[in-house]
């Protein structure tokens, strides 16, 4: 895939992402009557800059980020505010400061970016979904005539629910169990003439294939029809798959199931990109869809500088009717973001480590 293609699909994926998640927090600021001093697609230097209604409106030339600038977010309040924007008379600003607006309307805006993601996520799939030949359901119609997994004992009809444990509500979760599994054994919970069904020990059949060896599945599973109820119902279960691969993907880091080392930042990502843009226009959304329901879901978590450590701030302000001292909030959360960025930095150096 060519460079020129790669890079307008990782901009246009990155951008869409980053505007999505930021007009989350900008919409909901203003309804709440909070000041945005500045919403902003991209770092760096400004490629293009325009002052409206008290606010400046932003592109600028790195394409990793974005931000809302909201006045007195950041900052302990003083009586009289300092405004540092020439170009933003004090007049011109008619809201509120964030930590003056009531707790609960700061919890809704600053949730919003993210939910905004899980949004997205969802339509880009309903999209994909109501595109698609056929939908897959989670029924067995085939099973493999001597094959490992017919001896031991799944039949056509069962319906699977569970893996090793874990419930499985789309195919990509049986695909993905299955793939975890240890020893090419596994234990199903399924759905047998309306009753569930523990079969335990399920053997896979092994092929080889070079150096390496892999799970042959034995069966397959029936489609469904392609009614606008299925069709909404995968893009939800599939935005639910999504987002459950962030917290496995956290506890396989934490149990060392998964070595730091496969840990992949902003190069590994537009590595990904470049492969979906060469397998079409469906791949591309199926990233898009992965990536922004990621963001949501990892901002939403309780660490600090993310969203998810703000609104661990905020509730507890909430609940004990006080906000906690504000140099204390900035300095937990200076401290995040130093962690992040030494987790991107590492996450791209293994990137670049696996390039060469």
């Amino acid at each position: 895939m060519s460079i020129l293609i790669t890079t307008v699909v990782s901009v246009f994926i990155f951008g869409l992402v980053v505007m999505i998640h930021e007009l989350g927090h900008f919409i909901c600021a203003k309804k709440a009557g909070i000041q945005v001093n500045e919403f902003s697609i991209g770092m760096g230097p400004a490629l293009f800059s325009r002052v409206k209604n008290g606010t400046r409106y932003s592109i600028r030339a790195l394409p990793v980020g974005g931000y809302v600038s909201m006045e007195g977010e950041d900052e302990e309040l003083s009586e009289e505010e300092q405004f540092s924007d020439p170009e933003i008379p004090p007049e011109a600003k008619t809201g509120l400061p964030f930590p003056k607006v009531k707790v609960w309307k700061r919890i809704i805006v600053v949730a919003a970016g993210a939910v905004m993601n899980l949004v997205l996520g969802f339509v880009v799939l309903l999209l994909l979904f109501s595109g698609s030949d056929t939908l897959a359901s989670r029924t067995v119609a085939l099973v493999e005539e001597g094959s490992a997994v017919e001896a031991s004992g799944l039949q056509v009809g069962d319906e699977i629910l569970a893996i090793n444990g874990r419930r499985c509500f789309v195919t990509n979760d049986i695909i993905y169990e299955l793939q975890r599994s240890e020893d090419f054994t596994a234990d199903f919970t399924v759905k047998r003439n309306g009753e569930k069904v523990q079969i335990n020990d399920v053997q896979f059949d092994q092929v080889q294939n070079g150096d390496t060896v892999t799970m042959n599945m034995g069966f397959k599973v029936y489609a469904l029809e392609k009614t606008p109820l299925n069709v909404i119902g995968q893009a939800f279960d599939y935005t639910l798959f999504y987002a459950r691969l962030v917290f496995r993907s956290l506890v396989d880091l934490v149990t060392q199931r998964v070595s730091v080392t496969e840990l992949s930042g902003p190069v590994g990502i537009v590595s990904a990109i470049n492969q979906a843009a060469g397998m079409g226009l469906s791949e591309v959304l199926s990233l898009l869809a992965l990536l922004t329901v990621n963001l949501g879901i990892f901002n939403l978590l309780p660490f600090p500088a993310l969203d998810g450590g703000k609104l661990v701030f905020l509730f507890i302000e909430g609940i004990f009717r006080r906000p906690l001292p504000k140099r204390f909030e900035i300095w937990v959360n200076m401290a995040g973001l130093f962690f992040l960025f030494a987790v991107m930095i590492f996450a791209t150096f293994n990137d670049i480590t696996r390039l060469f």
